[in-house]
Parts: structure tokens; sequence; C-alpha cells
């Protein structure tokens, strides 16, 4: 992967998000820069879309996938991996990938499969 990560700041100095170029740059390679990606800002980082549902997001030593309730265990099998929660709730079907394993191609891309192969089944959204 290319550089590490950084620090966004606003004019006054403040932190506002973390974010990984490098890993921003390989998920796209990971997922196979399918038809209807696109990517915005979300999470302090970088969340990636496919038809307009949310895939999978980078940002400073994690990564984000949406794997779906049924693969989530198998998801959760990958070392590096866990739940995701968001304040304070667990969100099933989403997985945070970090650590060593981050840097796993294989891990990092299988994850990546994982949310291509659920996400894909979503009807486009009007964005």
């Amino acid at each position: 992967m290319a550089p590490g990560p950084f620090l966004y700041r606003l004019s006054l100095g403040v932190p506002v998000m973390t974010r990984d170029p490098g890993l921003e740059a390989q998920l796209p390679e990971d997922l196979g820069q399918p038809d209807g990606l696109h990517s915005r800002p979300m999470f302090g980082g970088l969340c990636f879309m496919l038809n307009g549902h949310m895939l999978c997001a980078a940002r400073a030593g994690h990564a984000m996938f949406r794997v779906g309730k049924e693969a989530e265990a198998q998801a959760l099998a990958f070392p590096g991996t866990s739940r995701m929660s968001h304040a304070g709730r667990e969100k099933p079907g989403f997985v945070w990938l970090s650590g060593p394993p981050l840097s796993d191609d294989d891990i990092r891309q299988g994850l990546a499969r994982m949310a291509l192969t659920h996400v894909s089944t979503f009807p486009p959204k009007d964005c």
C-alpha cells in the first residue's frame, strides 16, 4: 500500500477526519472497479458506494465492509475483523478490518468480494 494515514485539518488546525490515501486507492482495486462505484466522505474516512448503496469504507487503520447478515460469521472468521458498532449499537452485516491483516491482500480482497456479492443484490438507488 501507498503512504500511511494523515489528518485533514480545518484552517484553524482542528482535526476533522483521519484519512488513509493508500487504503482509499487500494479498495477500488480490491473491488475490481465495478460499474456504479463512487465514493464520498463519511464515517471520518472515505465511503465507497455501489449504485448508491454503502459498500465499504476506508479510514486510517481500518476498513469497513458491508458483507450482509448472512455472511457475517464467515467474515468474522478472518483475522483482524470485528463487528461494526455505531453510537454504542452493533450493526449486523457490517465488519471492520484493522491491524496487520489490513495489509494482507487475500484477507482484504476476500472481504471486498463478500461485500460486493452482498451489495450487488440491491436495486440501484436514484442519487
